[in-house]
């Protein structure tokens, strides 16, 4: 099995990847402390955030003075709680992950939810080239060849925020205003790659499951896969034995006549199956999402799905009826994902809702995650990551060949201790170990003020998830650390400036 692509969402996605009451006015500075809980949903359905949405007349490419038309970058704002610029109110910015902003911003409750305790502003740019931020007027002009999709990288994102907030600083008189930078997956990458190239933008960055070290041979390739197989191995070795089985099977039932129409039979699908190979994508980015989104609560992130979904996947292969076939178990543990709800009657294999189609061309020219699946480790297909055709399904995609060690010469990565460590400051990197992007995150404190909150049975970002009422013990305290950090970043801000002005 090759995959040309990483998974993404909110990644990412795999994008991936990715989360409001009204609040009242408090004076600042109002913090939580070590041992207080955030307000608690009554249930897990997405709370409706109140924010106005403006559009802001952004460059196109911000490190050249070529003459290009200007785009409308929109962006969400909310300053109900903010305690404005005389009093430097701070500004939380949720960097915008590769996908509609609204999405993002109504699965990242944490970021409203500490709004009003800080009187803080919550601010939400979408990422250029995705949902209605747009160059060139249009997704279909955008993206239309290599040269308009050529300005739809990491660096101008960021460069974007940058130049956004301080215009909005400026607008509003709050220049003295500090931001604090929020990012979950892709966004969490770009929230600590932007306190490191920016940091006289923001005091400090929030990185949730941020696989900064995703890139070249810095973790090892197996790490993702071993991950997500390790998730359904804890949960029963007979569930991941029976995954293992089954990828043999479906290519073998493939390859004999009628074979094709068979696996679609089994599987539910609403249309021909052009390949075995791509109904094992299908699979493989089931189980990896199941593992991303392994939260303790029913969620709708992705899929609506139920609380530990891996454990009710396992069940649903585990205690099918004797003489249950591979396949069959396969297809009632893999609706589980699907099909929680019931009401789909069959299932497309190709739908794109997350704007994949962007990022396959960020991964095909500086995002380029190195992956691969060992037999021995792994309940996937054995098969290793190789640049050649790598590159050649880039060229025949977009006609880019991709840069591999961009990224690393751009923000980093090897040696990554020694330079975070001495060029770094004010940084959480927090991760669950069931996430399987975890592996390519940082994972212990680098310095006193660079730090890893990471938590055993955490999952893709959950800690900047809204709180609710089924939140386990070891999650309100990980949120807990992550104010009292941020506090002291924001008191620390203020000193500093209260001995300037005392000068």
């Amino acid at each position: 099995m090759a995959k040309p692509f990483p998974n993404s969402l909110a990644f990412f996605l795999l994008l991936i990847s990715l989360f409001s009451s009204t609040p009242e006015s408090h004076r600042l500075p109002q913090f939580l402390g070590k041992a207080s809980r955030l307000p608690k949903t009554q249930n897990n359905l997405t709370q409706q955030y109140t924010y106005e949405t403006r559009y802001f007349h952004q460059t196109v490419d911000h490190f050249s003075f070529t003459d290009l038309p200007k785009f409308q970058q929109r962006y969400l704002i909310n300053s109900d709680y903010w305690v404005g610029p005389n009093r430097m109110g701070p500004i939380f910015l949720y960097c915008g992950n590769e996908g509609d902003i609204e999405w993002f911003a109504v699965n990242t409750g944490f970021v409203w939810e500490l709004a009003p305790r800080f009187g803080a502003m919550v601010v939400f740019p979408e990422h250029r080239y995705y949902g209605e931020s747009m160059p060139y007027g249009s997704q279909k002009e955008a993206y239309k060849n290599a040269s308009t999709l050529a300005h739809l990288t990491a660096e101008q994102a960021l460069a974007d925020y940058a130049v956004l907030i301080t215009d909005l600083k400026r607008n509003l008189s709050a220049e003295s205003s500090p931001v604090v930078l929020f990012g979950g997956s892709y966004g969490g990458m770009l929230a600590a790659w932007m306190r490191l190239k920016y940091p006289h933008i923001a005091i400090g960055a929030l990185a949730s499951s941020a696989p900064i070290l995703q890139f070249e041979d810095i973790v090892p390739l197996e790490t993702f896969y071993d991950i997500v197989s390790n998730d359904f191995k804890r949960e029963s070795t007979s569930c991941f034995n029976t995954i293992k089985k089954s990828w043999n099977i479906i290519n073998s039932v493939g390859q004999k006549a009628n074979g094709l129409d068979h696996l679609a039979k089994t599987f539910h699908l609403c249309g021909k199956l052009k390949s075995s190979g791509d109904l094992s994508d299908w699979l493989d980015s089931a189980y990896s999402f199941l593992a991303m989104v392994d939260y303790p609560y029913p969620s709708e992130f992705l899929m609506p799905l139920p609380a530990y979904p891996i454990k009710e996947v396992c069940k649903e292969m585990d205690n099918s009826p004797d003489g249950t076939s591979v396949l069959d178990r396969i297809y009632k543990g893999i609706s589980v994902y699907y099909n929680y709800t019931g009401i789909a009657d069959c299932f497309e294999l190709d739908d794109d809702p997350h704007g994949m189609s962007g990022w396959n061309w960020q991964a095909c020219t500086e995002m380029v995650m190195p992956m691969s699946s060992n037999r021995d480790s792994s309940m996937f297909p054995e098969w290793e990551f190789n640049s050649t055709s790598y590159a050649e399904d880039c060229w025949n995609q977009f006609q880019v060949t991709p840069r591999p060690t961009w990224i690393t010469t751009e923000f980093g990565g090897h040696d990554y201790k020694s330079i975070l460590k001495t060029f770094g400051s004010n940084i959480i990197f927090s991760n669950g170990l069931l996430d399987p992007w975890s592996g390519g995150s940082v994972l212990e404190n680098v310095s006193e003020s660079v730090v890893a909150l990471v938590t055993e049975k955490g999952a893709h970002h959950l800690d900047l998830r809204a709180a609710t009422e089924d939140d386990p013990d070891w999650l309100v305290k990980q949120r807990a650390s992550e104010v009292e950090i941020i506090e002291g970043w924001i008191e620390d801000y203020y000193k500093k400036k209260k001995a300037t002005f005392n000068m």
